[in-house]
């Protein structure tokens, strides 16, 4: 199974390359890191920096991860700090919050976040509620990391976006990067929280480069947990998005620039604590509001943002409805004809911002 899911971990998607060419923001020191390795530094200095931080997972070790994420680690830290455990997402898991519990800070990796419905007894009911039952005497500091979302050609089962899951539960904070940045210093600040993380990567963004600026190649660099980031400034659409979504997001406001229409593009990277504010402040500026995930519809990541828009005070700002852009309401075809149209393209936001501003 990892050997075939590896397959997938060094295309490049036509977004993937608009990205190299167009959102890399050079620096005197900057240095080109994929997604892959800025998770795999992230690891390798937490585990350096404290020794209560291990990793353990499927094929972590002497594999080096599925998909050689923790390629490395098992050679220079040894069995005790990068685990391999048999194919038992409830067992691992379990170990993993016990060992949490007891004072450790685990990393637990999921060969795929749709495994981890094997082990949501563990998330939910083990992890994100027992500093609550304890009184706050039990903290459990663990990530449990992995990728999410839809990939290629690997239908309904192993499809799935897990933000509004996961997001739903009071007691995990959820987490879901989008480049290299995001990687490197969410995945950080994630080992360092004393509270359960979820931490939704995208396999399909694994092998894209990013620059990185020296600062965020330091060892002290972090990416606080719980605000969003303005990843372009715009005046008249607000775009919010997570994950991969957001290179679509960016690709279109390029698009739009040229007839005219200036998006406003937000990475939310933290799906729980969601960062209103920066989403109210924005549409308090702009007047509009598209969603984009590639989760499905109902009960999803943009239905809260578009609740919290309407109890909040940048509802009396808009000029119109707020529109959603989603995965479509159905299971994952296997087809990729269909699998295309089953997940968010670029043509559907640029819809959508039309649809919204009444320029069709």
């Amino acid at each position: 199974m990892a050997a075939l899911r590896s397959l997938f971990c060094g295309g490049k998607s036509s977004v993937s390359v608009f990205l190299q060419r167009s959102f890399h923001r050079s620096g005197p020191a900057a240095l080109q890191v994929t997604v892959r390795d800025a998770l795999n530094q992230a690891m390798d200095e937490e585990i350096e920096r404290d020794e209560r931080v291990f990793l353990l997972g499927e094929e972590v070790a002497q594999y080096d991860g599925a998909y050689k994420i923790s390629r490395g680690l098992w050679k220079k830290y040894g069995d005790k700090r990068v685990m391999d455990t048999p194919i038992t997402e409830m067992g691992f898991a379990g170990i993993a919050v016990g060992a949490a519990m007891a004072g450790l800070r685990p990393i637990c990796e999921f060969m795929t976040f749709n495994f981890s419905m094997q082990a949501i007894d563990q998330v939910i009911n083990s992890a994100a509620k027992t500093h609550y039952m304890s009184g706050g005497l039990v903290s459990v500091p663990i990530v449990f990391r992995g990728p999410n979302g839809a990939s290629a050609g690997v239908a309904a089962q192993h499809s799935q976006c897990f933000a509004a899951w996961y997001g739903h539960c009071p007691g995990l904070k959820v987490v879901s990067p989008w480049n290299a940045e995001d990687a490197k210093g969410l995945l950080k600040a994630s080992i360092r929280d004393d509270n359960p993380v979820v931490f939704l990567e995208n396999e399909l963004m694994y092998g894209v480069p990013f620059e990185l600026s020296e600062e965020v190649q330091s060892k002290d660099f972090v990416v606080p947990i719980g605000k969003a980031k303005i990843e372009r400034p715009g005046s008249q659409i607000t775009l919010v998005s997570h994950s991969r979504s957001v290179g679509h997001c960016l690709e279109a406001a390029s698009v739009l620039e040229k007839e005219g229409i200036d998006c406003e593009v937000i990475n939310m990277r933290t799906i729980r604590p969601m960062d209103t504010e920066t989403i109210e402040a924005s549409v308090v500026k702009t007047n509009h509001l598209v969603t984009v995930e590639g989760g499905w519809p109902q009960f999803g990541v943009g239905a809260e943002i578009c609740a919290n828009i309407m109890e909040g005070p940048a509802f009396n700002y808009l000029d119109a409805p707020v529109v959603r852009v989603t995965g479509t309401d159905v299971p994952m075809p296997y087809a990729k004809i269909l699998e295309e149209n089953c997940v968010p393209q670029v043509k559907d936001i640029i819809f959508a911002v039309k649809k919204t501003l009444n320029v069709l």
